[in-house]
């Protein structure tokens, strides 16, 4: 079940071959791949936290506060590699980050329903 839980940063570091072969931007996947992973890893840190909480109010603030900072970081990794870098630097970030962001999506919306059908 944990594999399936972190589908999206297995297929992020399994890319790593395909990108480069491809010949893509490596900044580009590496900043992208690199700000996903640590997103993650922040927002399980985070959902932790929030799930020791007994005040609803503690709960929902950082869960929300998670959310924003984590959407923040990724949004600023791909602008600065963008501006640092070249301009497909940018694109492949914003590519690896909405494949892995619509992997994580699906996977949270199956485990949601297989977890609320029972």
């Amino acid at each position: 079940m944990a594999l399936l839980r972190y589908l999206d940063v297995v297929l992020v570091i399994a890319a790593l071959p395909l990108v480069a072969l491809a010949g893509l931007p490596m900044l580009g996947y590496a900043v992208g791949a690199g700000a996903w992973i640590a997103q993650r890893a922040a927002g399980a840190l985070l959902e932790r936290q929030a799930q020791k909480t007994t005040s609803v109010r503690g709960q929902v603030g950082l869960n929300l506060g998670s959310a924003l900072g984590r959407a923040w970081i990724v949004g600023g990794a791909i602008l600065a590699v963008g501006l640092a870098g070249e301009r497909e630097d940018g694109l492949t970030a914003a590519i690896v980050v909405a494949v892995a962001f619509t992997v994580y999506f699906a996977v949270s919306l199956l485990l949601h329903v297989a977890g609320g059908s029972k």
